[in-house]
């Protein structure tokens, strides 16, 4: 275990740096030590069987994520959008395997398991691009959502599917009848449903009332753990155990303690298994025939890239956006891994064909972040370029405000302006988000506002106030770059992410400039000083003293910001001067602050 944790410690992070994911990092750790690599690990099995709780604990989590009302609200991507990708897929991909003369037992698993893509891999790679409240980032979620889901009726349904074709035969000694276990499991879902409304929760809740955080944590691993055994012990996935558990925990009152207990956990053990995997890869096989690796995983992912695509445009979904989903969803995922080592354990595929698969989808995954790289750097420019819109054109009369970004801020100023019956005029550089506000009834025009011949079109030269919210730093200072140039006369509001882009704002002789979350943190630092028992007097002080002296403090830096050493040196004497200023203060004849110590 120490050698595997060195592996991860070095890989890892090399492969984030380099923009390639920490499931690749995991996945190159265990090639590289495994007894195919290095072979400095050997004990595949005994890492794999330990590693499977990862996968467990990852099943637990989609359950408690399917509370009613939120899989109610996500019903059409979840359900239609993934129900047919993974039915499509696991048909075309399951009749090439017949086709390749496999049986229909066998083709099937293949098929469903081939569909899945990496859930780990695709939202670790949203998440750093930030688009996990994208549209494409919700269709991805929905789509994976549902792929997990469809892992557990196959995992259950494996025993029905050993047969007198499969590799081993129904009747073989030691293996009861595939009937005989399907009605076992159907038992031990009953168990679990009955324990967890009569037991789980009542010891959840004398747990959460009398014992500390620890002692819930263990609760926790000992519920999905006990649920995952409770299967195994049946012949059945432990994945399915787990996830029943948090299926019927999704709408009780511990459903996020239990995600933000049981979520480090899964990302060590989840990390193990991706090593594990690795490991089992038979670069052997690889070595043979690497045509034949390579043909398979490139045509694995071909074929999922168009069906996403045409599946995802039969939707009415944007070329742009389906190609991006399209790519993400492309290569095979990590519960493919769990469904072929289930199906080669009962018998339902060959050793040699679950070794074949396991490569052919590690490899999919390794090719995946090139893939991902290349819609960065030339698929996503070049659809920038081809499918943006014109912009639109202004027609409407002057209007006293121009707001130039259209997104969370830019719409609360507008409601404001609205409410008060000011009019204005909003620009939006993103033609996504201009369609997705124009839904709502709101009037928009899609274009850049750092460009002249906009700010013309929309009489910048009557207007009386400019609204400038946009978050993007660089896109802000060229907006403000234009206005301030060709509109000397219109005063300036703007938004300012962090110091930086204040000072840059500062530069251009913006004067109006307020920080996105200085007075969001203030009424939290306020409100916990008043949880905390400090009295109302005390509180407003402090929090009035502290924001003169940042406000002080801000503009001293911005005396010396294109000096880095003097920055340096007067951001750091920060702390310490506002602790001294306070103390002086009170001193001065103010009263103490009101603390419980103090009272």
């Amino acid at each position: 275990m120490h050698l595997l944790e060195q592996a991860a410690v070095l890989l890892v992070p090399l492969f984030q740096r380099l923009k390639l994911g920490a499931v690749l990092g995991y996945l190159a750790a265990g090639m590289l030590i495994g007894p195919w690599g290095l072979g400095l690990a050997g004990e595949v099995v005994a890492t794999m069987e330990l590693a499977e709780f990862g996968v467990v604990l990852l099943l637990f989590l989609v359950g408690l994520e399917l509370e009613p009302r939120r899989l109610w609200v996500l019903r059409r991507p979840v359900f239609g959008l993934g129900g047919v990708q993974v039915v499509a897929s696991g048909l075309l991909l399951g009749g090439l395997t017949m086709a390749l003369g496999l049986g229909w037992q066998a083709a099937l698993v293949v098929g469903i398991g081939l569909a899945m893509s990496s859930t780990a891999m695709v939202l670790s790679s949203l998440s750093e691009r930030r688009q996990l409240a994208a549209r494409r980032g919700r269709e991805a979620f929905a789509v994976l959502l549902f792929q997990d889901l469809s892992v557990i009726p196959m995992l259950a349904l494996l025993p029905l599917l050993v047969t007198v074709a499969a590799v081993v035969p129904l009747a073989a000694p030691g293996m009861e009848g595939g009937w005989l276990a399907a009605v076992k499991g159907l038992a031990a879902i009953a168990v679990v449903i009955a324990a967890s409304r009569v037991v789980v929760r009542p010891a959840l809740k004398a747990i959460a009332a009398y014992g500390g955080r620890e002692v819930f944590t263990a609760a926790a691993l000992l519920l999905v753990v006990g649920a995952a055994l409770l299967m195994a012990s049946i012949g059945l996935s432990m994945s399915l155990g787990a996830f029943l558990a948090g299926v019927l925990l999704a709408d009780s009152e511990f459903r996020h303690e239990l995600e933000a207990d049981i979520e480090p956990f899964k990302g060590l053990l989840l990390g193990l298994f991706f090593i594990a995997v690795g490991m089992s890869a038979n670069l052997g096989v690889f070595a043979k025939q690497p045509g034949l690796v390579l043909g398979l995983a490139v045509a694995l992912m071909l074929l999922k890239f168009a069906l996403v695509f045409g599946i995802v445009r039969l939707a009415r979904t944007p070329a742009d956006s389906a190609m991006r989903l399209a790519i993400a969803l492309a290569q095979g995922g990590e519960f493919a891994f769990v469904l072929f080592s289930a199906a080669g354990g009962q018998g339902v595929l060959a050793p040699q064909t679950v070794q074949l698969l396991v490569l052919v989808v590690t490899v999919s995954m390794l090719l995946a972040p090139l893939c991902c790289a290349l819609q960065d750097r030339v698929i996503d420019p070049w659809l920038a370029r081809r499918a943006a819109p014109e912009f639109d054109a202004i027609d409407s009369a002057a209007n006293p405000v121009i707001i130039a970004g259209y997104g969370r801020v830019g719409q609360i100023v507008s409601r404001l302006l609205r409410m008060n019956g000011i009019a204005f005029t909003a620009l939006e550089a993103s033609y996504q988000q201009v369609d997705f506000v124009r839904r709502f009834g709101a009037r928009v025009y899609y274009g850049d506002a750092s460009r002249l011949e906009l700010l013309e079109a929309a009489k910048a030269g009557e207007a009386k106030l400019f609204v400038l919210p946009i978050d993007d730093v660089e896109a802000s200072v060229r907006t403000d770059e234009v206005v301030r140039r060709h509109f000397p006369a219109l005063p300036i509001v703007a938004r300012a992410r962090n110091r930086v882009h204040y000072f840059r704002l500062r530069d251009l002789g913006v004067r109006s400039i307020f920080r996105e979350t200085f007075p969001a943190s203030l009424d939290m630092g306020r409100l916990a000083l008043l949880r905390l028992g400090v009295g109302s007097g005390a509180t407003e002080r402090a929090v009035a003293f502290f924001r003169r002296h940042d406000e002080e403090q801000l503009e001293a830096q911005y005396a010396v910001h294109h000096d880095e050493a003097q920055l340096i040196q007067i951001s750091q004497e920060a702390a310490e001067q506002l602790r001294e200023l306070f103390e002086t203060d009170m001193r001065g004849g103010s009263s103490p602050p009101d603390t419980p110590a103090q009272r």
